[in-house]
């Protein structure tokens, strides 16, 4: 079983990230996808297709948030969490890689064009392709502090791990078919990205995260790939995220009363 569930969650993360991160290499490097509703479309189809390939492996959580929120709201066995966590984090690990592999000659062109040296803060420009920054690179008139960036990645993940629950839950007397609840989520990281994207790039997932964001920093990006000295990468992309799944499933039980009581 532990295999089945380690097979189904590195697929599953990997896909995810492969087809995320990959528009946006396609933004950056070729400028296709360059409206924020496109890319956060193609974010919530690698979702879709990533939970429709795996849920017969695993849950199909795709993203440490999520199973620490089922784990705390006693939805799955605490016992998995270093299997799922693991899972997760190798797929993002493997669909960075791949992705810098496809585009490795694409980035160096890009960088002598534009006479970036990878590394600098001017890489950033290209190593948001793989890691996430707050405030957005490409949006220059979005002001963020790290309290508000920590606030939208929070909250953002909150909304997720908040839709995941209400459409997986028997009570729900309103859920779709389980046929199409994966749609329903791909769509819901969609609606999220375009709502919190221009401030932080939308994260939601430390797995999608540090993975890519480990391969940019391998591959020659250093101190780009993390660049705030305050830990701004640990406090918005990592914690933030598992912060606002957690109020989720603080919040299920108190919900499930309302429920009930109707």
């Amino acid at each position: 079983m532990k295999q089945k569930e380690f097979l189904g969650e590195t697929l599953g993360t990997f896909i995810l990230v492969l087809f995320g991160c990959g528009s946006v290499a396609v933004a950056v490097l070729f400028g296709e996808y360059n409206s924020i509703f496109q890319i956060g479309f193609v974010w919530g189809i690698g979702v879709t297709l990533g939970i429709y390939l795996t849920r017969h492996l695993s849950n199909a959580h795709l993203n440490p948030a999520v199973t620490l929120a089922m784990a705390f709201s006693k939805r799955m066995k605490a016992g998995k969490i270093p299997v799922y966590l693991g899972a997760q984090f190798l797929g993002a690990i493997l669909a960075g890689s791949v992705i810098y592999l496809l585009f490795s000659p694409s980035i160096a062109a890009y960088e002598s064009l534009h006479q970036i040296v990878r590394g600098t803060d001017a890489s950033i420009i290209t190593g948001k392709m793989f890691g996430e920054y707050y405030p957005n690179p490409g949006w220059t008139n979005a002001v963020v502090s790290m309290p508000l960036a920590i606030a939208a990645e929070a909250f953002g993940t909150f909304l997720l791990v908040l839709t995941i629950f209400g459409l997986t839950e028997d009570a729900n007397a309103g859920r779709p078919s389980s046929t199409i609840t994966p749609l329903f989520i791909g769509l819901t990281v969609s609606s999220i990205i375009w709502l919190i994207a221009p401030l932080t790039q939308a994260g939601l997932n430390p797995a999608r995260d540090f993975g890519p964001r480990l391969v940019a920093w391998i591959a020659g990006w250093r101190g780009a790939a993390f660049p705030d000295a305050c830990g701004g990468f640990f406090w918005v992309y990592i914690l933030a995220p598992v912060a606002g799944g957690l109020a989720t499933a603080l919040l299920e039980p108190f919900m499930k009363r309302i429920i009930e009581k109707k």
